[in-house]
């Protein structure tokens, strides 16, 4: 069978952009990471190191740290954080190839919705994704488990997948993305926080005296509100809570990560969200509330 490689760009080349485009660029995808300086002149001496649980090697492709590296790029994975949507969607956008596929690769379940407010609508497809990755260092990605992907139908959606999955990324294309957004908010709402606050892996979090009482909570008051507002979640969702810590004991969260470097975190949009959503539909959201506060205390801390 002959192989087409696809162009490919990463706007927001953090530790998510750059294993998933990595592994495009280590199957033979023309790949340039639109990432900070300093990992872009990394990468243009020895490529991306790529250490992950089944191998480690500087895999070959182009960075830069311009938003109109994305010219002529035929799929555009989109991993900025979500508080900077909007900018970095009006950023691509001039240069946005009109055939292009812009995949969002971002945590939160509004970002897609947000996204198409600046982008053609028609571009713009959601993704969830499951890893545990982690910057180690300048054009350096480290893996600690997992690294699959769901993505909602689309154009070329079949073909993106199954170039993603002859890359070595396990993904599926679901009618019901909206659930699975969901589903990956929720366990993003039980474990982020927690992780960032105690700044301690989730094998080690879930170890902590009440931490997992504290989760069935937080998990509780989530599908209240996903369950007001029509959300269709298959599986047991408290169960895959439970299981998570065990597939990637060594993870700290992206909030933990985002704290760890005095950066603001995406809470607004994981347990800030239950509770502006529970406030709008008159459901009580306690515990989400107090995690999004103490981490919001613990972002002005480190901003001062």
């Amino acid at each position: 069978m002959s192989f087409s490689p696809f162009t490919v760009a990463v706007m927001g080349a953090g530790a998510v952009g750059c294993y998933f485009g990595g592994m495009l660029a280590r199957h033979g995808h023309r790949v340039t990471l639109i990432a900070r300086p300093q990992h872009v002149a990394a990468m243009d001496i020895s490529g991306l190191r790529m250490q992950t649980t089944q191998f480690d090697e500087h895999v070959p492709l182009a960075a830069s740290s311009q938003a109109s590296a994305v010219q002529g790029a035929q799929l555009v994975l989109f991993c900025v954080k979500s508080l900077d949507t909007e900018a970095a969607g009006a950023l691509i956008r001039p240069h946005l190839h009109p055939d292009a596929l812009v995949l969002c690769l971002q945590n939160g379940v509004d970002n897609t919705g947000r996204l198409r407010g600046v982008l053609p609508q028609h571009a713009v497809a959601a993704a969830v994704v499951y890893v545990a990755t982690e910057m180690a260092g300048p054009g350096h990605v480290r893996h600690h488990g997992r690294g699959d992907l769901v993505m909602e139908p689309s154009r070329n959606s079949d073909a993106v997948a199954q170039a993603f999955v002859a890359a070595g990324v396990p993904t599926e294309v679901s009618p019901n993305l909206t659930g699975a957004l969901w589903a990956k908010l929720i366990l993003n709402c039980a474990y982020n926080a927690v992780s960032a606050i105690s700044q301690l892996p989730y094998g080690k979090t879930v170890a902590g005296e009440g931490v997992r009482d504290l989760m069935r909570d937080v998990v509780s008051e989530c599908l209240a509100v996903a369950h007001a507002e029509g959300v269709h979640l298959a599986g047991d969702v408290h169960a895959a809570v439970d299981q998570l810590a065990g597939s990637m004991p060594s993870q700290f969260s992206s909030t933990a990560q985002d704290l760890a470097r005095g950066k603001v975190t995406e809470i607004d949009h994981l347990n800030g969200l239950i509770v502006r959503r529970g406030e709008a539909l008159g459901i009580a959201t306690p515990a989400n509330r107090a995690l999004w506060a103490m981490v919001k205390l613990l972002e002005s801390k480190v901003s001062d």
